[in-house]
């Protein structure tokens, strides 16, 4: 890949960090920036270029992709809004890898397109550990020839990837696969203070859950963590919150009801609330908690 021309990364946080080393070290040249100057050593260890700024990544490369917290983020990175977004994206490919609102893609992409860019919805599945091995899942829209120009540059990061149609496609599958995400793992929080609270053993809990037709590497992970008390972030209680949110504000448009995402949603809000925003989405567990204590 070393003959390739260099990717811009922006973004370098819970996930973007190890999708960027990957990247790096398939042999992608690479020019990265984030906000926190910090973030990008790790990436000029292994061979990238730091950028000063945003639009320094946008002189130096005309394929661009976006790891970012919201709309917002992505709004002031590409100066969108401002007359510095034509000429930030004219002639570029902009990839977006952040999980935002269909609604604000689809207007993001309109823009882009109007102002002589391409754009590529890419948002992918999974917590840090997947991003660590390059076994993300990513769902891809946009038009047929832009998603064919950046699918093998995905590679390194991800083991899979599926085309989901025009934008917001992408986003909305990715929406849909949160929702069983999201109460799959609040489940089994549930399950897991229900057998510590008789308690069971949990070791021998875990066990029997590993070995059973429910057992995912979702489940391996997310009940090792449960068992061993352990909180530390692989998606955290506050990622959930603002993914759950984009679910129950995507079903609403459509006049889908959503009643054990609302019940999931207000757990995770109540967890986030008791100051475990930071901590990995198991810690939903303490609400389940503080439900059983208050009954």
């Amino acid at each position: 890949m070393t003959d390739m021309a260099p990717i811009g990364f922006i973004g370098l946080g819970t996930m973007g960090e190890p999708m960027a080393l990957n990247l790096r070290r398939s042999g992608a040249p690479l020019v990265v920036w984030n906000r926190s100057p910090e973030k990008c050593e790790r990436l000029a260890a292994a061979g990238a270029e730091v950028a000063p700024d945003a639009n320094a990544v946008f002189a130096r490369c005309t394929t661009v992709m976006l790891m970012l917290m919201d709309g917002k983020a992505i709004d002031a990175v590409l100066a969108r809004g401002t007359p510095a977004f034509a000429e930030r994206v004219q002639g570029h490919t902009v990839v977006n890898l952040s999980t935002v609102e269909p609604e604000y893609s689809q207007a993001l992409a309109d823009d882009i397109r109007a102002a002589g860019g391409r754009f590529v919805e890419a948002p992918v599945s999974g917590s840090r550990i997947p991003a660590e091995k390059g076994e993300l899942v990513a769902m891809l829209s946009g038009t047929p020839e832009d998603v064919e120009a950046i699918s093998d540059r995905l590679t390194p990061m991800c083991r899979q990837h599926f085309t989901c149609g025009p934008v917001p496609g992408a986003l909305r599958m990715k929406l849909a696969v949160n929702t069983f995400l999201i109460t799959m793992v609040t489940g089994l929080a549930e399950a897991a203070r229900f057998a510590d609270g008789h308690g069971l053993d949990m070791r021998r809990f875990a066990e029997i859950l590993d070995a059973g037709p429910m057992c995912s590497a979702v489940s391996r992970v997310k009940i090792g963590k449960l068992r061993d008390n352990d909180l530390a972030k692989q998606a955290s209680i506050t990622d959930v919150l603002k993914n759950s949110d984009l679910v129950m504000n995507a079903a609403g448009l459509a006049g889908i009801t959503m009643p054990l995402m609302q019940v999931c949603r207000d757990l995770y809000a109540q967890t986030e609330s008791m100051g475990f925003g930071e901590q990995d989405m198991v810690a939903v567990v303490k609400a389940i908690e503080r439900a059983s204590h208050t009954a």
